[in-house]
């Protein structure tokens, strides 16, 4: 692999990272960009160090055999302030939005709140779990992907006994009932209207 492909393929890796917001295995990295999986250390080596520049707000992090985009350290402070400011004030419109999503189609993967919505969703969902409003659960068929779904919480805030007493829920379901939904990794596809 020559240097212009592993710059190109650093930055769709940059790329996937974020929108991922998770551990990525390099296993899984080499199966998304099409190339070998001796490539991926180049490719992953090559980000490492376009991302340690000084002034840049994220780096790599390592474990194993997997790979996560996060911030640099120096950042801390305002990225902890960031966060308190947050949960200090009412729920954002992103968080309204994302809220509703869990609560309508949940148990639902984090890429498909993401192709709803058409950004990543990974901070607004930590913020709600934080928040204590969703939960994260495993999926049952396949250990690898995560599910959001809304939490007893926030049932008993909205003074409801099930998901089902969600205004409009009935409705909602039929409409999607006759939508296809996206599948896991068709985050790039064009949102189906509702």
């Amino acid at each position: 692999m020559d240097e212009l492909e592993i710059k190109k393929n650093s930055g769709a890796v940059e790329a996937i990272l974020f929108i991922y917001g998770e551990p990525l295995s390099f296993d899984r990295i080499a199966d998304i960009l099409g190339i070998e999986k001796n490539h991926v250390q180049a490719v992953l080596g090559a980000l490492g160090e376009a991302l340690n520049t000084d002034g840049r707000g994220l780096t790599l992090l390592f474990q194993g055999s997997k790979v996560q985009l996060v911030t640099k350290p120096d950042f801390t402070h305002a990225v902890e302030k960031l966060v308190k400011d947050e949960h200090e004030e009412n729920l954002t419109p992103a968080a309204l939005e994302t809220l509703s999503l869990v609560g309508y189609l949940g148990p639902i993967p984090r890429s498909q709140i993401d192709y709803y919505r058409g950004v990543n969703s990974s901070y607004t969902l930590r913020n709600l779990m934080i928040r204590g409003l969703v939960d994260k659960v495993q999926h049952p068929d396949n250990q690898h992907i995560s599910l959001y779904q809304v939490s007893f919480d926030l049932l008993k805030h909205l003074g409801i006994s099930k998901i089902e007493e969600l205004p409009d829920y009935q409705k909602f379901q039929t409409i999607l009932a006759d939508k296809k939904e996206p599948q896991e990794g068709e985050i790039f596809q064009e949102p189906q209207s509702i």
